[in-house]
Formats: structure tokens, C-alpha cells, sequence
């Protein structure tokens, strides 16, 4: 009974596990973001296309074992088309992904925190950072959703929470909804830490908390902006002497003597 190569077996197991693993674990994330609490996607990942390769596989599968079954060589052409499969679904998947910007859920937030702490610190008036909800709730309406989904829709709206008298930022926030901007303000008004409602950079899925990096809770500090010093008076410039300046000049303090005039030969 004739087998393919060794190399060629390789190819084929290479490619198999490639394909469940990239197209797999896409289908898994499409299915999950549809039912997650919350998920760190802009919106629901595709589901069809992952479903259609993940078929596609199984029939080129059943191919390749038909051969391996049969005993057929290495000239069976049904031996490479696990791998023409896995190239033609990166490569289609390579084109979509030109009409896409790479951005992630993490990324956007901590985005959203900078503006808000820019904005807020142009609002103070140079001693204390604004406290006002009204004053602060405004800032809010320029931004785009909050790029998390809630059981497989996008979050409708962001939302902001003043508290005052805080001692430092808030890091556990339960019960707030993603997308929640927590303010809390220092009782010397001097100083205010932004937190938001999210999830921990780098999961994908789970249960809303405060946004943090790495373990470390991610806060933007907001301070009040100095007034802008005032400018300088401009240097005086020496003037030229007038000509009643120069008459006034002594005739002692010139080295030709009285002025007199000068005797005619």
C-alpha cells in the first residue's frame, strides 16, 4: 500500500491545525460576544465566514483520509488542498483586513480618559479643577459610543459620575455600567482622578470593572492649568539726543576750548 511523505503527512497537519485554531477560535469569539456581559469588540465579530472555512475544512479532510484509506502516493492531488485552503483564507482574510482599521477596545478608552482630562483642565480656572456636572456632562456629547458591546450590542452611550471629597481615584466600582466615567474630585478641589468603567486591558470577555493595565488601575489625573504669565514690558531703547540736548552741552566739557571765532589771517 503506496503512503505520501512524511513531509507532505507534516504539510497537511500543519495546515489542519492552523485553520481550527485561527477559524475556530474566530467562531468561538462571534459566538460569545453575542452572549457575553461585556466584550472588548467594536461589534459583533463575523460568524459566517469562520463557519464557512471550518466546513470547507472538514470536506477537504474527508478527502485527504479517503486517500490515506485508499492508499494513495504521493501524486494524489488531494493531499494539497489543506494547504491551498489555509493560504486562500489568509489571503481573503488579508483583503478585508485593508478596509479595516486595527484598533482595540483598550486603546479607545484610554483615548477617552486623555481627551476628558484635557478638556477638564481647560475648563479650570487656573487654582481648582471643575467640579459641576453641568459644566462637565457637556464634554461627553462629542464622543462616539464606548467601543464595548453588552451582550452582543454596542454600548449605547458613555455617562459620568462626579463624586467630591475623594481622597484618590476609584478602583472597584461595582454595579456602574461600562462606559460609566467616574470624576472624583480632591476635597482642595486642586485635583481630580478620572476612572472608567470597562474591562481589564487585554480580556476580551467578562464582567464590567475599572479599566486597568497590566493589574495597575489606569487614571487620568486632571489639575488645574496655570494662568498664562504676563508678558514683559519691552525693553526701552537708547534714543538718539535732540538737538536742544546737544546744545545744553557745556562748553567746558569739549577739548576746544571757548567757542570763540577763529581770527582772520
Amino acid at each position: 500500500m503506496k503512503r505520501p511523505s512524511f513531509k507532505t503527512l507534516l504539510g497537511n497537519a500543519a495546515s489542519l491545525l492552523a485553520l481550527a485554531w485561527l477559524y475556530g477560535g474566530d467562531l468561538m469569539d462571534g459566538s460569545r460576544a453575542r452572549s457575553a456581559e461585556v466584550s472588548a469588540f467594536l461589534e459583533p465579530p463575523p460568524v459566517v465566514w469562520p463557519a464557512v472555512v471550518l466546513a470547507a475544512t472538514v470536506g477537504v479532510l474527508g478527502v485527504v483520509l479517503w486517500g490515506l484509506v485508499r492508499g494513495r502516493g504521493e501524486d494524489f492531488k488531494g493531499y494539497r488542498l489543506l494547504p491551498i485552503l489555509l493560504l486562500c483564507a489568509l489571503f481573503v482574510d488579508l483583503v478585508r483586513a485593508e478596509n479595516q482599521e486595527p484598533t482595540r477596545s483598550e486603546d479607545l478608552a484610554v483615548l477617552v480618559l486623555r481627551y476628558l482630562e484635557e478638556k477638564a483642565e481647560a475648563l479650570s480656572d487656573g487654582r481648582t479643577v471643575p467640579s459641576d456636572p453641568a459644566v462637565l456632562q457637556p464634554l461627553l456629547a462629542e464622543l462616539e459610543p464606548p467601543p464595548y458591546l453588552v451582550r452582543g450590542q454596542r454600548a449605547a452611550a458613555w455617562s459620568l459620575q462626579v463624586r467630591p471629597g475623594c481622597q484618590g481615584p476609584v478602583r472597584e466600582a461595582p454595579g456602574l455600567a461600562v462606559g460609566t466615567l467616574i470624576y472624583c474630585v480632591a476635597e482642595d478641589r486642586k485635583t481630580a482622578w478620572v476612572s472608567l468603567v470597562a474591562l481589564p486591558a487585554g480580556e476580551r470577555f467578562g464582567l464590567p470593572t475599572v479599566l486597568s493595565v497590566e493589574g495597575q488601575t489606569y487614571v487620568a489625573v486632571v489639575q488645574p492649568t496655570p494662568p498664562e504669565e504676563e508678558e514683559g514690558e519691552p525693553l526701552a531703547l537708547p534714543l538718539a539726543p535732540s538737538s536742544k540736548e546737544e546744545s545744553a552741552v557745556a562748553p567746558e566739557a569739549t577739548d576746544a576750548g571757548a567757542l570763540a571765532p577763529a581770527p582772520t589771517p
